[in-house]
């Protein structure tokens, strides 16, 4: 696996909860809280072009079979995810007032489990489920399920078969009359940050990368462009102003040659344990808000002083789920030391 991708794996994750921790934070010290300091939910739109890229790349020139495919997937994402939302829909239905943004309702929870988009009962406006973050991976599982099926057409004729297939959907989900939840959901273009990480990783396997003189700067520059359209424009035009920033940003690091650079132990980690990390933060900031709203804890008032906690504990909480969720830990840990013959 190339290094830079769990790198961008990391910081991804760690936008998208500084995102919302600065969403925590109370208007005792508005201050802080601006427009140009809340930026950080483009760390998702990263995550959908590694997503392309990682599956391209590992299922090109071999023989996968869809429901392989599936299971892989399946063990990936679902056992956390199933587990989170069912003790977030325990906490609603027992004490709903310490969750803001789930109010338990059993349609929506089964739409969760099998990642159907769904309004949210808490605030209607929003098509999430009932561990908010969760939104991103309905689009994922959803990208999955389509690619999956793709792999039985023959590897020349996968990828037009793809961004066609993809642009069906999305065309007619946008003529169907009416405002059907599922219609605007998979007729959202954000789909092709998806596609075009498939491209990215086609360039990659057929060598067509850019300079290295070249590549730092423009991954810089891919950096600095997606915080400035954060600020500048909302999701409305997400597919687009973040979305190409973030294909400029893997393309870049995929370019660069980091075998010849000294590998950063602490955010490589941060990278295989990032998505245990984006699924239990939410949880994490909730108990950081809860407890220092109850015990009047000073540190809330002091906004750079509570987001920097928050990204620490959820990055420890989400590498101790990490470790106590990934087969290959335990697998590790109970291996019988070898005998010697």
């Amino acid at each position: 696996m190339l290094v830079q991708l769990q790198y961008l794996r990391a910081i991804a994750a760690l936008m998208v909860v500084y995102f919302h921790s600065v969403l925590q934070v109370p208007k005792v010290d508005p201050g802080f809280q601006t427009v140009f300091h809340l930026f950080g939910e483009t760390g998702v739109d990263i995550f959908f072009v590694l997503s392309g890229f990682v599956m391209w790349l590992t299922t090109t020139g071999r023989e996968v079979r869809p429901l392989d495919f599936y299971r892989r997937r399946i063990q990936r994402i679902v056992p956390l995810y199933w587990l989170a939302t069912l003790f977030a829909a325990c906490v609603a239905l027992v004490a709903p007032t310490l969750l803001k943004s789930t109010v338990f309702e059993f349609p929506h929870v089964f739409a969760s489990l099998f990642f159907l988009p769904w309004k949210n009962p808490a605030d209607p406006t929003l098509t999430v489920p009932v561990v908010v973050p969760g939104w991103t991976l309905n689009y994922e599982m959803f990208f999955y399920f389509v690619f999956g099926l793709l792999l039985l057409v023959r590897e020349k004729w996968r990828m037009a078969a793809l961004f066609g297939t993809m642009t069906a959907i999305i065309l007619f989900c946008r003529i169907l009359p009416g405002e059907l939840t599922a219609a605007k959901f998979y007729g959202d273009p954000i789909i092709y940050e998806f596609l075009a990480g498939v491209l990215l990783a086609k360039l990659y396997l057929d060598k067509i990368l850019l300079p290295q003189t070249v590549a730092w700067p423009t991954l810089v520059m891919g950096f600095s462009f997606l915080l400035i359209n954060e600020t500048l424009c909302d999701a409305s035009m997400r597919s687009y102003m973040w979305g190409i920033p973030a294909i400029v940003i893997v393309y870049s690091a995929v370019s660069i040659d980091f075998s010849k650079l000294p590998v950063i132990g602490s955010l490589n980690y941060l990278g295989d344990a990032s998505y245990s990390i984006y699924i239990t933060h939410a949880f994490t900031l909730a108990v950081l808000r809860v407890v220092c709203v109850h015990l009047n804890i000073d540190i809330l008032a002091n906004a750079p002083i509570f987001v920097s906690c928050c990204i620490l504990f959820s990055a420890l909480g989400g590498a101790i789920v990490h470790e106590l969720t990934t087969p290959s830990r335990w697998r590790k840990w109970k291996r019988k030391p070898a005998v010697a013959v």
